[in-house]
């Protein structure tokens, strides 16, 4: 991939008068290479007090909470970063890591040597299969993106199984469209998990014990219509949609992978991160069933369970495969 040497614009990349990115409000010196994104601000310093012996940036902007420490048990620094709800606020998010990590904030150019960055989500997510129990920790191999935010960035497909995912969901979206007014115009993009972040994360919930699955993810744009809860007088355009990918049947090609769970964010953090070369994949508790239309609103231990899993995987992918911590 060909850098670009043009400098970017104050337009373009708003830098604050401190040398701090514009909405996280950090400058580069305040980002770890290995970094767990969620969504909620508040698990920000939860996860912190837990698992952090040492903490050296902490800033709360806009909504926004960032978080650089040091593991317990470990030399292994991590930034903790909020995200917010959804792939919009993710993408604004995503790009300023990215340019933290990549851009001279002094020249505005992008520097000719940097470190791919490690990112995991961890997040909650709604669960879609029967024999999969609330609770379960879901390892995202492929994401498909629901959301449009991820149109607007041409990252090639990763493989040809994320552009068979690809058209067989848009065919059958389109039968259930076919008296709508939006037909053709829900057009999901596939991406995928790195393989050593896939591997990482599943060998660290072994470790822990954790119960875990590893499948596909869906991402939607949203929380309600979006993910197939119908509670307004407006009738949702795709019925269902919940029960429309926990029914969805793949062929022999994906083995014995299955569309697992439904979550806001995933999709667009692989199809960034897998464009540019960063290793990246999400972990997310099932904190809803679906299928049997339960919700779980006492999560955390889960929320924590998750963190160990997600640290615990970006030590290994940081100092070697045996390289786990004791959390």
């Amino acid at each position: 991939m060909s850098l670009d040497i043009r400098p970017f614009s104050p337009a373009d990349l708003p830098i604050n008068s401190d040398g701090s990115v514009y909405h996280l409000c950090i400058s580069p010196a305040d980002l770890a290479q290995n970094i767990v994104i969620v969504g909620d601000p508040d698990r920000v310093p939860l996860l912190a007090e837990r698992f952090f012996k040492s903490i050296e940036v902490d800033v709360a902007h806009r909504g926004l909470r960032t978080i650089t420490g040091r593991v317990g048990g470990s030399n292994l620094r991590v930034s903790l970063v909020t995200s917010g709800m959804g792939t919009p606020s993710l993408e604004i998010i995503l790009c300023e890591l990215i340019a933290l990590n990549e851009i001279d904030f002094e020249r505005r150019v992008r520097k000719s040597h940097f470190d791919p960055l490690h990112i995991i989500r961890l997040g909650t997510s709604g669960g879609l299969r029967k024999e999969v129990p609330m609770g379960t920790l879901v390892i995202t191999k492929y994401a498909v993106g629901m959301d449009n935010t991820g149109l607007f960035y041409e990252a090639p497909l990763s493989d040809p199984l994320c552009e068979a995912l690809e058209n067989e969901i848009k065919k059958r979206l389109d039968e259930r469209l076919s008296s709508s007014r939006f037909l053709g115009k829900i057009n999901p993009y596939c991406s995928v998990s790195d393989d050593s972040v896939i591997s990482a994360l599943a060998r660290s919930a072994e470790r822990f014990n954790a119960p875990h699955a590893v499948g596909i993810t869906v991402s939607n744009s949203g929380f309600f219509a979006n993910q197939g809860r119908d509670i307004l007088r407006i009738p949702p355009s795709v019925r269902d949609l919940d029960r429309f990918f926990a029914e969805f049947e793949l062929d022999d090609r994906f083995g014995d992978l299955c569309i697992q769970n439904m979550e806001m964010e995933t999709s667009l953090l692989c199809h960034i991160c897998g464009g540019i070369g960063y290793k990246a994949g999400a972990v997310c508790t099932t904190i809803a069933d679906r299928i049997n239309e339960r919700f779980d609103l006492n999560y955390k231990e889960n929320i924590l369970l998750g963190a160990k899993v997600a640290l615990c995987a970006l030590s290994l992918l940081t100092d070697g495969e045996d390289a786990f911590l004791d959390l």
